[in-house]
């Protein structure tokens, strides 16, 4: 099971230059572990998506079914208080946005106290960064978005 933030979960839902690649690494290991919020940010970006004109209305509600479809396989980490706790250290350590320090404290929180033991699916090029050195392993994707 690996961990895989919202900006690895976009690329399985429409496609990105990445995309390819990314279904590779999941049909490889299809369970999914997620923030609790990972649904909201992928909506919130396929939103972004249909108001820029790059999504028509009808190919949005076809990817926002993909995404209950992913949904409804996935493993979501809690909004519980080790995570926000983590997330607020995260945020004083590393130049993360608020939404990235939950995605990292929930993978963070999700290892159980042996980041090494977690693999992590990320696009977004300061995640990884600080993923990376909070010790979490990366999934080679030979790509990554950045902000």
């Amino acid at each position: 099971m690996r961990f895989w933030d919202a900006s690895a979960v976009l690329p399985l839902l429409v496609a990105e230059a990445t995309t390819e690649t990314l279904e590779g690494i999941h049909r490889g290991d299809p369970v999914m572990l997620v923030w609790w919020a990972t649904e909201l940010e992928c909506t919130s970006a396929l939103s972004l998506l249909e108001r820029q004109a790059a999504l028509t209305g009808p190919d949005v509600a076809g990817v926002l079914g993909r995404l209950e479809e992913l949904k409804a396989g996935w493993h979501e980490v809690q909004p519980v208080e080790s995570v926000r706790r983590t997330a607020r250290r995260l945020l004083r350590t590393h130049a993360l946005r608020a939404a990235d320090s939950l995605q990292l404290a929930a993978a963070l929180v999700a290892s159980e106290g042996d980041p090494a033991s977690m693999e992590m699916v990320s696009l977004d090029g300061a995640l990884v960064e600080a993923a990376q050195r909070e010790g979490l392993v990366l999934v080679e994707t030979s790509a990554g978005r950045q902000r």
